[in-house]
């Protein structure tokens, strides 16, 4: 979990233990190693920093609200398919779209079931 450090107007508290968390440093065309560093608060980050971190679970939390409804009227249209299957058919929907990596995808399909109880 994140501390209660405070960016702009925005808490950074909120972020979830079991986040998605983007390792994978960018890719530096040339000759000799590079690295891409961003320099937040003094100090040199290679990869995510916490900040993108918490935008980025603000992004999945938000859509897995939303893809309550939606995965309630799939239910609803199909009754013959188990929650399991609902499940899947939306998880392949939302991983066509490439909105998140999948990593996050796994993530928002733990908070979807959490939200619909299934």
């Amino acid at each position: 979990m994140l501390s209660g450090k405070c960016v702009g107007s925005m808490e950074i508290s909120n972020t979830r233990d079991g986040f998605a968390r983007h390792l994978t440093p960018a890719v530096v065309p040339g000759n000799q190693p590079k690295l891409a560093l961003v320099l937040p608060d003094g100090v040199y980050v290679v990869g995510q920093t916490e900040l993108e971190r918490y935008e980025r679970w603000l992004m999945c939390e938000d859509l897995a609200k939303q893809l309550v409804s939606g995965a309630r009227r799939d239910r609803a249209s199909h009754p013959e398919k188990s929650p399991a299957q609902t499940l899947e058919r939306v998880q392949k929907s939302v991983g066509r779209k490439h909105w998140v990596s999948p990593d996050e995808l796994a993530w928002l399909m733990h908070r979807l079931r959490t939200f619909l109880d299934w």
